[in-house]
């Protein structure tokens, strides 16, 4: 079995330093998983993901000439394809029959929301600075 670039394989970790974590792959090689393939979201301590003797599944980045073999374990998880997020966020979606008057009444009150928002946070953090001193 080659090991080659985007070939998933299962592994062993074989060792954990600071920086990532060593993963024993099939026909004897090694390869290193980097703090920051991992998993999704960030890693302080790779200890609170990781444990020497894991079984893992591993996607192989690359090979460089040398030898060595960068993996992925976040890249190895089949994600299903979600749905296009809208780029404001839990914004309404408009179809082509929208009016325009109904598209500028939706921005219009997301708007005043958002401003409201902003003024509650601004105003309760102004309290206590800059009172005058008598």
């Amino acid at each position: 079995m080659s090991i080659e670039a985007g070939s998933k394989l299962k592994g062993k970790v074989s060792g954990i330093t600071n920086f990532g974590a060593f993963v024993d792959l099939p026909d004897g090689k090694t390869g290193l998983v980097h703090i920051s393939e991992v998993a999704d979201r960030y890693v302080k301590d790779i200890h609170e993901v990781l444990s020497i003797g894991d079984e893992v599944t591993v996607k192989v980045l690359q090979v460089a000439p040398d030898g060595k073999i960068g993996l992925s374990i976040r890249k190895a998880v089949d994600k299903p394809k979600s749905a296009p997020r809208n780029s404001r966020g839990g914004g309404k979606r408009f179809t082509k029959e929208t009016s325009f008057e109904d598209k500028i009444s939706h921005y219009l009150k997301e708007s005043e929301d958002r401003l409201s928002t902003i003024r509650r946070q601004t105003e309760s953090k102004r309290g206590g600075r800059g009172a005058r001193r008598g």
